[in-house]
């Protein structure tokens, strides 16, 4: 047997070259077509057009050796005659870069630096050495550990532990981290874990050891209170369990470490330390509500995400925290934008309880500038100007509410992100980044033609958001590997930030790196409550079939539902979405009404956007327009039910299941999907689920067992395969049957809020204390962070023009906000121009405040300070206990010895930092009476009393 010899691994412009010499004339007729589209950018379905174009034989000849790969592997070619370059994806997050000279067939390997200089010409034209500033955050992280495997990607966590219990078994003095990690711990000024009477690695041990020796001699469940002050004296303190067995394990795992570390007990130990108590979900854009909201702009999957999120979070907080011994209430807030003019919601309500939990709220702060504070709806794309005065006011607002600084802050979305990056930066906790969605995936191009987009999305300011956010975190949640680094032929998001340009800004050569250990899947659930199967029964709430049933049957058309549907008997084909372009409802429509077969076989019935109010999103107002034109030029009305948005989860549980009692099935058509909660939802349910193949759901849906997926570029392909599905089901019931059984195995054994939250809080441990032995590498690269931030982002921000809301004048003649026109008394608030909004119901009414001791009254930045004038009785002139006035009653009284109680009209302060009574013992109010009628006072304490 010949002998094997290992060889130079020759380098892809040696392999090019070769080939080049090889089929010469193959080539130079493929890059010719290439080159005839001019000056631009190519995709890769154009790409293999192209390719498909020339004659076969020449395809077979190229397609086998080494310029059939660079082929398969190409995300894009720059075409700038005579040369076209190709960004060459090996696998993922690998890249080469080369350019050919299609007149000479010359290869050349490039930079990324070179080959981003030869994209900027696409808009600068040719450029003579101009400085441009290049972002290069690797020198930063060099000295990190990285996995250096495709399958490590989204692994993180596994990676870094194995590395840290390698570096601890080094040698002994490598253990000190952990011990000093295990001596910072307090809560509210007690100390935890171990105090000072272990000074070193020796004293630990040995402690160690006599605390095993005494429990082995005491009952399993003996509480820890049993043995409190006996573990103190020898320098244990609470936090290691709450009783003797949980103890024992906790001891046994670190002896263990201290002699031998391991990966695995090293995440088991580190995830039962007990270090998160107070966590902070920042959650900025939309209409952050639990009720009526979802299906608002900006408002859908990420709000039921976090919703979900957090009551299992604050479970597993609560049964980690009694395992330890602890008798602490964690406090999860989720802090979002107040919106005044949220009329119907509770999104202009400072703090709500979440359903489902008992330690957790809503925390609302508004968004402001020096103008006053915004009352109207912003896009997510229009957030950035009121971000940096938005963190500071958060800041205040949570050092308040949780009386302690955050153990752990959770950012969501490009703005939630970077204001979670500021605040952890701000406060030295740890911090947890979860995108959602990037954009600069979902929208082609828009990098290097930003100056097109900016306008109306303002993607300078959003990308450079999200490149400092996932560069200041300390870990990285994602849904799914394609969300880090894609898939074979697809780039992943944050993959797409790893070089990038936008030209006459700056130029990102090293932008993030996808075998970052930081990167870590934990992919969500559904709220299995709201969301089960179809065959269960007796938990199904038929109680609203009357009523899904008219919202999908009814003959009538109205704002709510529009068009009918004439055959009940046909199975249901069901989306339900957001109407934007990306979710791509309208190309749904599109398909299903040019296929006479399709309409044959089944209903169309989309859920999506609120025609019961003009929309104020551009992108759905579009959407619309074109829904409309759809059912016109096709005649879809008979066959097509479109439904305005749903906001009502319980029953949009249920309406699942209604579809999948008629056979039906679910469609999600999106040309990106970061995640797809809707997705996991119908499968939840049982509907068999056909989700796009671009994104999250890739990985959710195993194809043919579990769902189908589907190319939304390639709609007619798409109609095939509904088509078949539906023809298969008909000849053979037990295919959908097949499929949806299919689907809910998949859920069950990995989508639940329960695996979510246990591996969340692991990763928290694991990685603070990663932040803690790592902390002076981290601080060069946030000094870096830092100055981006300040000279570059900033002024960025402070170009997005500032929203202006509607003015009106009251029956008074005053100027004030009105952009609801809300009548309604609890809208009774300072305007920006220091005015009660709406005095129309309140008669002769004039109220101001001079400041007292403590800030409390409504934060008067914007305001002047006239003397007080409030509607109190006159206990002279008044009578049946000062609730109705007396003619006389009506005079002015000096009130500075009995200073009145908060009326219906004294709102609280903006900043919550006193929750008493306003102090007026430093000022004298003079109070003019009006005569009131009883019952206008009756009902407006009955309408404050939640105030006080």
């Amino acid at each position: 047997m010949a002998e094997r010899v290992l060889s130079r691994v020759h380098s892809l412009r040696e392999r090019l070259d070769a080939t080049l010499a090889t089929h010469r004339n193959e080539i130079l007729l493929f890059l010719s077509r290439i080159e005839s589209h001019g000056q631009g950018i190519l995709k890769p379905h154009q790409i293999l057009a192209e390719f498909e174009a020339i004659a076969k034989e020449d395809q077979q000849k190229l397609h086998d050796g080494a310029f059939g790969e660079v082929l398969k592997s190409t995300q894009e070619a720059i075409v700038l005659p005579p040369w076209v370059a190709l960004a060459i994806r090996l696998r993922p997050g690998v890249w080469e870069y080369v350019r050919v000279n299609v007149n000479v067939l010359v290869v050349e390997e490039l930079t990324v630096p070179e080959y981003l200089h030869f994209k900027e010409e696409l808009v600068n034209g040719t450029c003579n050495g101009n400085f441009v500033l290049e972002l290069d955050f690797e020198p930063f992280t060099a000295s990190f550990p990285r996995p250096t495997l495709t399958k490590s990607i989204g692994n993180g966590v596994e990676f870094l532990n194995r590395h840290l219990s390698a570096k601890m078994f080094h040698d002994r003095d490598s253990m000190h981290p952990l011990l000093d990690f295990l001596r910072v711990h307090h809560y509210n000024g007690k100390t935890m874990m171990l105090n000072d009477r272990i000074q070193n690695l020796n004293a630990l041990q040995a402690v160690l050891r006599k605390a095993s020796e005494y429990l082995s001699t005491l009952s399993l469940d003996t509480p820890y209170s049993e043995f409190l002050h006996k573990f103190q004296e020898i320098g244990l303190e609470r936090g290691w369990g709450d009783n003797a067995e949980r103890v024992l394990e906790m001891i046994h795992m670190l002896l263990d470490l201290l002699e031998a570390p391991d990966a695995c007990t090293l995440e088991k130990f580190l995830g039962r330390i007990p270090m998160v108590f107070n966590v902070v979900i920042l959650s900025p854009h939309g209409y952050f509500a639990q009720e009526n909201v979802l299906g608002y702009p900006d408002t859908g999957g990420q709000v039921v995400y976090i919703l979900d999120q957090v009551p299992a979070l604050e479970r597993e907080m609560l049964k980690r925290i009694k395992e330890q011994g602890l008798d602490i209430k964690p406090r999860i807030l989720i802090v979002t934008r107040l919106l005044p003019d949220a009329v119907g919601t509770t999104c202009g309500q400072r703090l709500e309880k979440v359903f489902g939990a008992e330690y957790s709220h809503i925390l609302r702060v508004p968004f402001r500038n020096e103008k006053g504070m915004l009352r109207k709806w912003i896009s997510r794309f229009e957030v950035w100007p009121y971000m940096e005065t938005f963190t500071e006011d958060v800041a205040k607002e949570i050092a308040v509410e949780l009386q302690a600084k955050p153990d752990l802050i959770i950012g969501n979305y490009s703005e939630g992100n970077l204001v979670a990056s500021l605040l952890a930066h701000k406060l030295g906790v740890t911090q947890c980044t979860i995108a959602h969605a990037l954009e600069k995936t979902k929208y082609p191009d828009s990098d290097i033609y930003w100056k097109k987009f900016d306008e109306k999305y303002h993607f300078s300011s959003q990308f450079t958001a999200d490149l400092i956010a996932m560069n200041h975190t300390d870990f990285i949640i994602t849904s799914t590997f394609q969300e880090i680094a894609g898939s074979k032929d697809t780039v992943g998001q944050y993959e797409s930030h790893t070089a990038f340009t936008m030209p006459g800004l700056y130029r990102v050569v090293h932008g993030i790196d996808v075998f970052d250990p930081k990167f870590n899947i934990v992919s969500p659930g559904a709220d299995m409550s709201l969301y089960f199967s179809y065959t269960e029964k007796e938990k199904r709430l038929t109680a609203l079939h009357p009523e899904i049933d008219d919202l999908l049957y009814s003959s009538v058309e109205n704002d709510e539902h529009l068009c009918v549907l004439k055959d009940r008997s046909k199975p249901i084909l069901f989306t339900m979405a957001r109407l934007d372009n990306v979710k791509n409802l309208t190309g749904l429509v599109e398909w299903y009404a040019k296929s006479p077969k399709l309409r044959e076989l089944v209903n169309l019935v989309v859920v999506g956007g609120d025609r019961r109010k003009e929309s104020k999103d551009l992108e759905e107002q579009a959407q619309m327009k074109k829904m409309y034109e759809l059912i016109e030029t096709y005649k879809l009305n008979g066959q097509f039910r479109w439904i305005s948005s749903q906001m009502n989860r319980v029953r949009n549980g249920e309406l699942y299941r209604y579809i999948a009692d008629t056979k039906g099935a679910f469609v999600q058509p999106a040309f990106y999907e970061a995640f797809g909660l809707t997705v996991v939802e119908a499968m939840t349910c049982g509907l068999p689920t056909f989700a796009t193949i671009h994104g999250g759901p890739a990985e959710i849906i195993i194809h043919g067992k579990s769902g189908f997926h589907i190319d939304p570029y390639h709609g007619d392909q798409v109609v095939d395969l509904l088509i078949n599905f539906f023809e298969k089901c008909r000849e053979d019931p037990s295919h959908w049957d097949e499929i949806s059984a299919g689907g809910l195995q998949r859920i069950q054994e990995k989508y639940t809020w329960q695996i979510y939250s246990e591996r969340l809080l692991t990763l928290a441990g694991v990685y603070g204390f990663w932040k803690h032995v790592s902390k002076l590498d981290r601080l060069e690269i946030r000094r870096y962070l830092e100055m981006f931030y300040a000279l570059k982002y900033r002024k960025m921000a402070e170009s997005v023009p500032l929203a202006v809301d509607e003015l009106a004048l009251d029956r008074y003649g005053h100027l004030a906000d009105r952009s609801t026109g809300s009548k309604d008394l609890e809208t009774l608030v300072p305007d920006r121009y220091g005015l009660l909004a709406d005095r129309s119901a309140v008669l002769n009414l004039q109220v101001s405040l001079e400041p007292d001791r403590s800030p409390l009254f409504p934060d008067r930045s914007t305001m002047s300070y006239p003397p007080v004038m409030l509607p109190v009785p006159d206990c002279s002139g008044a009578d049946d206990g000062g609730t109705n006035f007396k003619a006389g009653g009506n005079k002015e009284q000096d009130r500075s010895c009995s200073p009145p109680e908060p009326t219906a009209i004294l709102l609280p302060a903006k900043v919550p930092a006193y929750s008493k009574k306003q102090d007026r013992t430093c000022w004298t109010p003079k109070v003019h009476c009006y005569p009131f009628t009883s019952k206008f006072l009756k009902d407006s304490k009955e309408k404050y009393r939640s105030y006080y």
